[in-house]
């Protein structure tokens, strides 16, 4: 029983660790522009970005369209484009 309390005492400093980190300024940077430049090219506002909406406005994002739009939906989001540049 006392090791069990241990490890999630363990287990519970972990997750705050991770949880109380922040992102890097980086990262924080990088998501802002991201999310800015999504915005401007999003033109119906409906948080999705198709390929036409990024061939004129986010060059990168259309080039590398399919390979972020993994589920061949039509669309990817911003949280999609994020997670594809944190890689």
């Amino acid at each position: 029983m006392r090791a069990l309390i241990s490890n999630l005492c363990l287990i519970g400093t972990a997750a705050f660790m991770l949880i109380a980190t922040p992102a890097s300024a980086d990262d924080v940077s990088r998501n802002k522009e991201i999310q800015e430049r999504f915005a401007k090219c999003d033109v119906n506002r409906d948080g999705k970005l198709t390929l036409d909406e990024a061939k004129g406005c986010m060059p990168r994002i259309y080039d590398h369209f399919s390979r972020i739009d993994e589920q061949n939906k039509g669309y990817v989001t911003v949280a999609q484009i994020e997670a594809m540049a944190a890689r």
